[in-house]
């Protein structure tokens, strides 16, 4: 093995900071380098990346909808190819469920030429709201992720060329117990219908159509919104509108350096207040190899 690859779709910021956190723990441990391919930006996906068998892809995405982000899908099917790679899948959920989203980004790569290794499901703070996962993923969630890296680093080692040094790979048994890691064939479970948000009434909210608004009191027209909208659907010209599709990543909402931009939309509030209501409880991390 040459090269370890953080590979991930990163709107909010978080997976990409758990993928690279995964992706250097592991290139401590086998002691070969790292390279980023942030495919969050419109302008990063237009060229196919591919990889080959000394090659290790850790390949992350948020969880929507208990899904690989239904936007985004089509994107990682065309744009990611191993030729036998190993692959380690990411998914980050905001403290509900990540319900089908690792088995689907596991099942993705398989199709796609990479043969997976270790599957992990994150905690991140829910873009949505302050209240779901505050502060996670926090230090006991990273270090079971690192638990987790080592043991995946473990079964990757036999095939480092010796470049890995034994003295700091752990028992792969070891380390599962450690991190309360279970066998990857339990993450491979058939892949459910998309979660069906609810409002605070237990009714459907529906709220596909729905995009920020901005305040205009607030806006000073800076631009941040445009250059980071992961569908590139807020004109630079324009920055206060919504020209395109809103996939609710939140991005241009919690970036903005003026708090400008919000959601108004009543369906949309309604499944933050139903969330708010229901799943504050710690949701813990789940990890496979």
């Amino acid at each position: 093995m040459n090269k370890i690859w953080a590979v991930y779709f990163s709107p909010a910021g978080s997976t990409g900071r758990v993928v690279l956190r995964a992706a250097e723990r592991l290139s401590g441990k086998l002691g070969i380098p790292v390279e980023a391919i942030d495919l969050t930006l419109p302008k990063a996906r237009t060229e196919v990346c591919s990889f080959g068998p000394e090659d290790v892809a850790v390949v992350g995405t948020p969880t929507y909808a208990g899904r690989v982000p239904n936007k985004f899908l089509p994107e990682l099917q065309r744009l990611l190819h191993g030729e036998g790679t190993k692959a380690l899948g990411i998914v980050t959920f905001g403290n509900r469920s990540y319900d089908s989203s690792l088995a689907e980004l596991l099942e993705v790569l398989e199709a796609n030429g990479f043969e997976p290794m270790a599957g992990a499901a994150m905690v991140c703070r829910h873009v949505f709201s302050e209240m779901l996962a505050p502060g996670r993923p926090d230090e006991e969630d990273l270090a079971a992720l690192d638990a987790w890296a080592d043991a995946a680093a473990a079964c990757l080692g036999a095939e480092s060329d010796g470049k890995a040094e034994p003295a700091q790979m752990a028992e792969p048994a070891q380390v599962a117990q450690m991190a309360q890691i279970r066998p990857l064939a339990e993450a491979r479970t058939p892949v459910a219908p998309y979660y069906t948000p609810l409002g605070t009434d237990g009714q459907p909210a529906k709220f596909l159509k729905a995009k920020p608004v901005t305040d205009l009191e607030k806006c000073d027209r800076c631009g941040v919104c445009a250059g980071v909208c992961p569908m590139g659907s807020i004109p630079a010209e324009d920055p206060a509108s919504t020209t395109g599709i809103c996939i609710k990543c939140q991005a241009c909402v919690r970036l903005c350096p003026k708090k400008a931009r919000h959601f108004e939309d009543p369906a949309f509030l309604s499944h933050v207040g139903m969330l708010e209501q229901n799943y504050t409880r710690p949701a813990a991390p789940a990890f496979f190899v």
